[in-house]
């Protein structure tokens, strides 16, 4: 049995950057290593067809100047390239055969091109201890004629074409080794430094470091993956960042209402040296802060899903809305008047019960920021060539041009709002209502005074 466990991988799998120089490597090294033999190959066939076309001449002076020569050999020794070349006349009947003995081996395939049987061929032999090659030909009715010359000089021109060329295979090979690890390491870089910002994300937990991108110009699909990555590290720092916030402002805000209501209940827990008067408002105070601050805890939920649920959407009539709205917030601010022009079949797509958490927000807003006996003007109208928008104005002191920008904050309150009851968080998901429906919520000052908030629908498709 092996050591190794059950399970395990026995072989673990190589680096990207490893495989990629590997692979550029093979690739490269093929291409070197095929052209070298290919080169090889037209080099041999050219040096033999050079000894062919040798041999071919040699054949035909040879017939020439034997035109009648009966078997026997015409030539002796065999010799290189343009020397005289060993000759005999081969007939096809070995009755035939002169009583010497031929220089040159006779085969039945050389008795077939006598005969007229067989086309002439080449081929390759050994010839007093030397590389020959012999062409066998048809040399006039019944006989053939062999041709051999020595291959001395093609089979040296060959040993070096191959040596040179292997040599040349193994430069390429290990050019190819060199330019796969150049290329593995200039084309990964982006990676490693990505992967790198991400182990010291991962380490330090802290989304703010980014990776260096190359000047413009230089863009590719590494760079953009690189800037990908920098847009996803600059969304999750802020989402990280509004976490963070989010937790600080709670604890915060949930500081006071909790003191409050310990105290409350502190002062309950000695019930017996209260008087009834004190017990009933000790009460109605505790009842009051635990729904205060069940209220808030309710909006930091919603608010901190960042996103508004995924409800049933339907075909909302806006003016009906409105109006409930507005009768429900006269119910709970009986000293403010509410005045209402609101345009009939006005219709949009949502959630009915969300659009109404966002006026009963905008309509509390308004209503606690106007003076006793003030007006609150809201209107629905149709924007000409637009789409639907609600408008809810109050008579009160405004929004501070340095407050505009962030009325919208989750917790943020105006210097002027710090001593008014709430939390900060109804403006937050107003907002967060709307964008939820593909409407625009933006705040302003009124013209002549106090403050103008305007909820404006996409136009229907």
């Amino acid at each position: 049995m092996s050591g190794r466990r059950l399970g395990a991988p026995w072989r673990r799998r190589r680096p990207l950057r490893t495989r990629l120089a590997l692979a550029v490597t093979a690739a490269v090294a093929l291409v070197a290593v095929g052209v070298c033999a290919a080169a090889f190959f037209v080099v041999r066939g050219a040096l033999y067809e050079q000894l062919d076309l040798s041999l071919t001449q040699s054949a035909r002076l040879a017939a020439q100047r034997n035109p009648d020569s009966g078997p026997a050999t015409l030539a002796g020794e065999c010799r290189f390239l343009a020397a005289p070349a060993c000759a005999e006349v081969v007939p096809a009947d070995p009755a035939h055969d002169p009583a010497a003995p031929y220089l040159l081996p006779v085969s039945p395939a050389a008795r077939a091109v006598a005969a007229g049987t067989r086309a002439p061929y080449y081929t390759d032999i050994v010839h007093a201890g030397h590389p020959a090659r012999m062409l066998t030909t048809d040399y006039t009715k019944g006989r053939a004629l062999q041709v051999a010359l020595r291959a001395d000089t093609v089979e040296k021109g060959i040993a070096e074409a191959a040596w040179w060329l292997a040599l040349a295979g193994a430069a390429g090979v290990l050019l190819a080794a060199l330019l796969g690890h150049w290329v593995a390491r200039t084309g990964l870089a982006p990676v490693t430094r990505i992967a790198a910002t991400a182990e010291r994300i991962t380490a330090t937990r802290d989304p703010r470091h980014r990776i260096e991108l190359p000047p413009p110009g230089r863009e590719d699909e590494i760079t953009r993956l690189a800037g990908s990555f920098n847009t996803m590290l600059e969304e999750l720092e802020q989402s990280v960042t509004a976490q963070r916030r989010l937790v600080a402002d709670a604890s915060h805000e949930l500081r006071t209402p909790l003191t409050a209501l310990r105290t409350n209940a502190e002062l309950l827990a000695r019930g017996e040296r209260l008087t009834a008067e004190q017990r009933s408002r000790a009460s109605l105070a505790l009842g009051r802060q635990l729904r205060e601050a069940t209220g808030l805890v309710n909006d930091l939920i919603e608010l901190a899903r960042d996103e508004e649920p995924q409800l049933l959407v339907e075909q909302v009539r806006l003016a009906p809305l409105v109006e409930h709205c507005v009768g429900a917030a006269r119910a709970h601010w009986p000293g403010v008047s509410f005045r209402v022009r609101a345009e009939e079949g006005v219709v949009v797509a949502g959630v009915p019960a969300r659009l109404s958490r966002l006026l009963s927000n905008l309509l509390d807003n308004a209503a606690k920021f106007s003076p006793v006996g003030a007006e609150v003007e809201v209107d629905l109208a149709v924007r000409p060539g637009g789409g639907p928008e609600v408008t809810v104005r109050d008579h009160g002191p405004g929004i501070a041009a340095g407050d505009l920008p962030f009325v919208f904050d989750r917790f943020y309150r105006a210097g002027a709002a710090r001593a008014l009851p709430g939390s900060g968080l109804g403006l937050a998901m107003a907002r967060q209502i709307a964008r939820a429906h593909a409407a625009e919520l933006v705040a302003e000052a009124a013209p002549g005074g106090g403050a103008l908030f305007r909820l404006a629908f996409a136009a229907p498709g």
